[in-house]
């Protein structure tokens, strides 16, 4: 195994834990996302409608590794 060059250690480092805290950030952001109480939902499909069955990505990204 050939050594790593200490820019490409300290970028893989960065890397990691960037990666870490974004997955904190989203844990601790949906933990305190406050569950929907049964009259709310029935205000939101009163207003919107219901859910369609099919289920569609509102957000799609893809990462190139």
């Amino acid at each position: 195994m050939e050594p790593v060059e200490k820019e490409e250690l300290f970028k893989m480092i960065k890397m990691a834990v960037r990666e870490a805290l974004e997955e904190e950030f989203l844990e601790r952001f949906l933990n305190n996302v406050p569950d929907v109480s049964d009259e709310e939902m029935r205000d939101i499909i009163q207003i919107y409608g219901a859910p369609s069955r099919e289920k569609k990505p509102v957000y799609s990204e893809t990462i190139d590794l």
